[in-house]
Parts: structure tokens; C-alpha cells; sequence
């Protein structure tokens, strides 16, 4: 009873899928051992031209080649079974050739007999053509487009993988699709790497077709000879024609897996199978087909020309132009509302005053589809993610971004706006992508020169043909949603501190105080006003300090609001208390920090100004320069180096210079030595005010 069960679970189920592969491995090997009989011949040659037509179907209507990623290993063993099948069908043929045409079944007789007339001199002729087409055209064609894809697949994976992490940092998408999307990058990669390599096997299989045949005829002629005493003629006429039936049998279906090769590595990715592809593009280019049409009637014309044949087809032809110029008619558009004329009998009221929106998205009309919200426009999906991540990251929930078009700006152009007031502005084309130079591209493009209005890096506007191609140039493709995007989210966490209002500020106590209401109880009104706690927040969102750790900063703020009232001294001692978030936040975990520090000279100079009750305003302007244009210097030192840009001080020093160097080097961090945990090892790289 068990071994019944276990044999019955064997092969059920997912078991009987991975045990369908080693099954039909070990029955192909036995073809190449066992003899068959004619009848099971018949029946695995059928079998292998269906599979053979299956093959074909399904590749041509994949959409895109992954679709199809087994297709390498089905082409390995389709090829197996035909050269199995080979052997079965020769050792018949050597055997019974001699008793007639239909020895090793009727389908090899169909084959040798009634598709070539049975005449087998027709029959070499028509196999050593097919056995060409396949070689030397398709097999040997695909097989280019193979390689040639393969490589370029493998150039531009690092491109790709950027424009992942671009739109994972951005916020667009989540882990789980960005890991999807690396594993489709990688799975990418190894198909046409598989496919390089797999279009050996047709051209293996078709050397193996021509000497199996001339194996078969001369083996055939000497064991007719030979053994069964048969006439030269009757020999040549029974073996060749099995010879060529066996060849013919092979080689059609080995041309139709070719061709489903050459399909699925020479067609471009779209959301169309390729009879779609083929009826957009050929056949609804009207134009086209009047033009063609006419010289065929033309033609048609000609005395001594076929004039039924040239005339049919091109009525055909205008027949197909007709239909596809009978387009629906598209809706007319929305005719704009006639502007209402004011009642001048009322009064103006509150209702009047418009309030003005904290974040908001201008415009221009041709990209007006990216955001709109009843076609599902992209970017209002991606500013949904943008909000996301800031909270996620930075730690409040920033104000909702108020989109609306603007007929008066550039019809390409969009406008970010920060409280009424312009922070950013960019211009985007639509149908187009922007290749990004991140600074390692190998050549340049053609198309529309540019920036990147994020960061201000040289770009180029392309045609959707040539992004496979900037990819593999080194270029970060990215479509004008995600440049849109990515603008907003750098403009949004650099504003940062001017989004958190009072009404932000209380929000986030309010949620805090879900789970800690003693804490914020305590604090917020009895021992700092909501404005304070406010001040402190935005002092940490200007100096890059992300706010997500709350309770530490309750905590504190608990601690010290005793004695301290003003906030950027509360602010000094908050950053010491998250001094391990903020240092993990630069460095990472690593153990040891290379960081600039200042020389002594400088720093006791500093010392005395501040002991003089001036501030970073009130430097000697002498001092100031000097300070400034060597603290660029070392900022550029440690960025060859490949370090993050931080400056350690003396806490004293740190507001000081961090107000000072924030406009003039903003990617320079100021840490002072009191928020620099226990366990790090400070390495100095760098002297401001002395040398490196």
C-alpha cells in the first residue's frame, strides 16, 4: 500500500511537471538504442512537426522574448528529438529499404514520394535548398541577432540598474519591484546569451541533415547490392527516396523551429504580439498602399503580364487602404465653458480670497496627460509614491501637491511652486525620453541637447527606438514622468523645512502622542510652545537631519527645556543626542569616519571672534574669504578621495560654521566632536587652514 501511494504521488502533480523532462531526455536516448517500428515512427515524426507548429504559434504571438525564456532549452531538445528520430528511421531504412518505399512508415514515404513526385533527383535538389535556407539564412541570421543582442543586453545593464535605483531612491516604486525588475534585467541577459549559444544547435542539426542523407543513400545502395541482391536502379530508387523522405521529414520542422528563433530574437518589445506589430505598421500606412496598388495596376497593364494576378492584388490593396482610413471618429473635444459674466450686483466676500497652496504643480496643456487622475496618469501615481518616501524617510507626512495646467507657460514647460512663490521649473517633451550623461558615457546621441532640471547634468531628448541603445551607451534613460518626478522629490526634500508648519508640527505630536502621550503631554505646552518645538524641527530639516526619531527628540527636548530655552541652542543639543542617527546617516556603519578638521591657528582665531560676540555674519571679511576658499578646497580634496564631505569642530564652533558654509558649499556636513558616538575612530583627511 505505501509503495502504491508513493508511486501515485510520484507522478502527480507538480511531480509529474519535473519528472516530464528527464522522461522525455531518457525515451529520446532510447530512440538512439531501441528499434522502432514503423507505425511508432509515423507517430513521432507527426509528433514532431506539431511540436514544431506549436513552437512557431507561440513565438509569434509572445510580446516580449521573456515571455518565451524556455525557448533556448526547447530548442536543444526539439533538436535532439529530430536526430534521435534520424537514427531510429536509418537503421529501418538499412533494414527493411529493401521491401519498398513505405519501410519506415508513411509519412517518410509521403515525404520522398508525393511532395517530391517521387522522383528522387527533384527530392536532393528541394532538401539541399531547405537545408540552405535554414543554414545559411535564418539559422545564421538569427543567430547574429543573438549575439549582437547579447552584447548590447550586457552593456547596458549597468544603465538599467541605475534607472532602477534612480526610481527606488525617488520613491516610484517599492524593494519588491525594484528587485523584480533587476531580476528581469538578469533574466534578460542570460536569454540572449542562452539564444547565442543555442543557434548552434540548428546549425549543428543541418550539417548533421546532409550527411545523414548521404550516409543513408550509400549505405542503402551497398546493403541493397550487397545483401539483398537488388538492381542498381531498384537500390537507388528505394533508398534515395527513403533517404529523402527521412530528410525532408527532419528539415521542415527544423526550418520551422529556425524561424520561431529568428522571431523571437529579432522582434522589439511592445504590448503587441506580432500580428499586431505587423498590421500597425505595414498594412495601416494607407498611403503606402494606394501607392503600391497603383504600380501594380500599372503593371497589370503591361501586354503579356499576368493582368488578372497584378490587377486582383491591387484592388486588394485599395480594398485595404479604404478600410483603414475609415478611422471611428474621435470625439469631439470639450468646448470650453464660455466665461460667465459677472453679476455686478454682488458683493465681494471671504469666499473671494483664495488660499494660496503649499505645493503645487503647474502645467503646461501637452502634459496635461501625465496628470490627469481620470486616465490614470503616471506622475500623479509617482507624486503619491514622492509623498510616500519623504514620510517614510524624512519623518512627517509633507503637504498634498495641488496640480492644475497653466495656459500661460510653454506647452511643454511645468512650474513647481512653493507657496505661491516659483522654486523650480523645468521643460519635458512627451513621446520622447531623456538620456541622462552620468558621467561615464562611451559616445554621443543624436536628439534634442538638454539638461537634467534636477540636477543640472548634460542630457539629451531621444526617440523610444533609441533607448535600448543610450542604455547600452551608459546613459540613465528615464521617461518625462520620472524627470517631473524626481524634480519635484529633490525640490520637496530640500524645502524640507518650509513645509513643516505649525499644522505639521502638531500633527506629528498628535501621532507620536498615540503611543507616547505622557511624553508629549510633558513637553508641549508645559515646557516649550508648540513654535519652539517647531523651530527646532525645521532647525534640524536645514542642516539635512531627518526627524523620523521623535521620541529622541521629545526626550531631550525634555531634558534640557529646564534650563534652555532658545531653540538653536536646544537645537545643539538634540544633534548630540542623535548624533548616532546622524553619523550612520553619512558614513553608514562604518567604524572609521575621514572627516576635515580645522587647523589650530584657525580654530583658536575662530574662538576669539566668537568670544567677541560676533557671528558668522560678523566675520572680519578677510577671515570670511579665507575661510570659505579653503574649505572649498578641502571639500574637493575629500570628494576625490571618495569620503563624504564633513567638517568636525568644536561644538562652540559647529552652528557658527554650519550657518556660515551652508549657502557657499552645501554638500559639506558640520559635526562637532560631542556628536560623534562612542566606538568610531576618527580619521583626519584634510586641514582647513593647513595642509592636506
Amino acid at each position: 500500500m505505501n509503495g502504491t501511494l508513493s508511486l501515485s504521488s510520484l507522478f502527480s502533480g507538480a511531480n509529474a511537471r519535473s519528472m516530464a523532462a528527464p522522461i522525455f531526455i531518457v525515451l529520446v536516448l532510447a530512440m538512439l538504442v531501441l528499434p522502432l517500428p514503423p507505425f511508432a515512427l509515423d507517430m513521432l515524426f507527426t509528433f514532431n512537426i506539431a511540436l514544431s507548429i506549436m513552437v512557431l504559434l507561440v513565438s509569434l504571438s509572445t510580446k516580449k522574448a521573456l515571455e518565451f525564456a524556455a525557448f533556448p532549452t526547447v530548442l536543444l531538445l526539439s533538436t535532439l528529438l529530430r536526430l534521435s528520430l534520424n537514427v531510429a528511421s536509418t537503421r529501418v531504412v538499412l533494414l527493411e529499404g529493401h521491401t519498398g518505399p513505405d519501410a519506415a512508415g508513411k509519412v517518410i514515404e509521403a515525404f520522398g514520394h508525393f511532395l517530391v513526385g517521387g522522383d528522387y533527383t527533384v527530392g536532393i535538389i528541394v532538401f539541399v535548398i531547405l537545408v540552405v535556407i535554414n543554414f545559411i539564412v535564418i539559422t545564421k541570421g538569427a543567430g547574429r541577432i543573438a549575439e549582437v543582442s547579447a552584447r548590447f543586453t550586457l552593456d547596458a545593464m549597468p544603465g538599467k540598474q541605475m534607472a532602477i535605483d534612480a526610481d527606488l531612491n525617488a520613491g516610484l516604486i517599492d524593494e519588491n519591484e525594484a528587485r523584480r525588475r533587476r531580476a528581469e534585467i538578469s533574466q534578460e541577459a542570460d536569454f540572449y546569451g542562452s539564444m547565442d549559444g543555442a543557434s548552434k544547435f540548428v546549425r549543428g542539426d543541418a550539417i548533421a541533415g546532409i550527411l545523414i542523407l548521404l550516409i543513408n543513400i550509400v549505405g542503402g545502395l551497398l546493403v541493397g547490392l550487397m545483401q539483398h541482391d537488388l538492381t542498381l536502379a531498384d537500390a537507388a530508387r528505394n533508398y534515395t527516396l527513403l533517404a529523402i523522405g527521412d530528410g525532408l521529414v527532419a528539415q521542415i520542422p527544423a526550418l520551422v523551429i529556425s524561424i520561431a528563433a529568428g522571431i523571437i530574437v529579432s522582434r522589439v518589445s511592445t504590448e503587441e504580439d506580432i500580428a499586431g506589430q505587423m498590421m500597425s505598421n505595414v498594412f495601416s500606412k494607407t498611403q503606402a498602399l494606394y501607392i503600391t496598388a497603383a504600380i501594380l495596376g500599372l503593371m497589370g497593364m503591361i501586354p503579356g503580364m499576368p493582368n488578372f494576378a497584378f490587377l486582383l492584388l491591387a484592388g486588394g490593396m485599395v480594398w485595404l487602404a479604404r478600410k483603414g482610413s475609415r478611422k471611428p471618429p474621435e470625439a469631439p473635444p470639450e468646448a470650453a465653458s464660455a466665461p460667465v459674466a459677472p453679476v455686478e450686483s454682488q458683493e465681494a466676500s471671504w469666499e473671494d480670497v483664495a488660499p494660496i497652496d503649499t505645493l503645487g504643480l503647474e502645467v503646461g496643456y501637452r502634459l496635461i496627460p501625465l496628470v490627469d487622475a481620470a486616465a490614470d496618469g503616471e506622475l500623479v501615481r509617482r507624486i503619491k509614491g514622492i509623498r510616500k518616501k519623504f514620510a517614510r524617510e524624512i519623518g512627517f507626512l509633507p503637504p498634498a501637491v495641488h496640480i492644475r495646467d497653466n495656459l500661460e507657460i510653454n506647452p511643454n514647460s511645468y512650474r513647481i511652486t512653493l507657496k505661491g512663490v516659483e522654486i523650480g521649473s523645468g521643460e519635458v517633451r512627451t513621446g520622447l525620453f531623456l538620456a541622462i550623461d552620468p558621467g561615464n558615457i562611451t559616445a554621443s546621441l543624436p536628439g534634442v541637447a538638454t539638461r537634467d532640471p534636477a540636477f543640472g547634468l548634460p542630457a539629451v531628448w531621444v526617440e523610444s527606438a533609441m533607448r535600448e541603445q543610450a542604455q547600452a551607451m551608459g546613459y540613465t534613460v528615464v521617461d518625462p514622468g520620472t524627470v517631473v518626478a524626481t524634480h519635484l522629490n529633490h525640490l520637496v526634500t530640500l524645502h524640507a523645512a518650509e513645509l513643516l508648519g505649525r499644522q505639521e508640527a502638531q500633527a506629528l505630536l498628535d501621532h507620536l502622542g498615540k503611543s507616547a502621550p505622557k511624553l508629549v503631554e510633558d513637553l508641549v505646552p508645559k515646557m516649550l510652545p508648540l513654535s519652539a518645538v517647531q523651530k527646532v524641527l525645521q532647525n534640524l530639516l536645514i542642516e539635512g537631519v531627518a526627524i523620523r526619531d521623535m521620541r529622541t527628540i521629545i526626550d531631550s527636548l525634555l531634558d534640557n527645556a529646564a534650563h534652555v530655552q532658545d531653540p538653536h541652542e536646544l537645537t545643539a543639543l538634540v544633534r548630540v543626542a542623535l548624533g548616532r542617527s546622524i553619523v550612520q546617516q553619512i558614513y553608514g556603519s562604518a567604524g572609521e569616519l575621514p572627516v576635515i578638521a580645522l587647523d589650530q591657528g584657525l580654530e583658536r582665531l575662530l574662538m576669539q571672534t566668537l568670544q567677541a560676540g560676533q557671528d558668522a555674519v560678523g566675520l572680519e571679511p578677510g577671515l570670511a574669504d579665507t575661510l570659505l576658499e579653503r574649505t572649498q578646497a578641502s571639500t574637493q580634496r575629500q570628494e576625490a578621495l571618495g569620503h563624504p564631505p564633513v567638517l568636525l569642530t568644536p561644538a562652540v564652533l559647529r552652528p557658527l560654521l554650519a550657518r556660515f558654509l551652508r549657502r557657499t558649499v552645501p554638500q559639506l556636513k558640520v559635526l562637532s566632536h560631542a556628536e560623534v558616538p562612542e566606538g568610531k575612530q576618527i580619521k583626519v583627511t584634510s586641514l582647513v587652514g593647513g595642509a592636506a
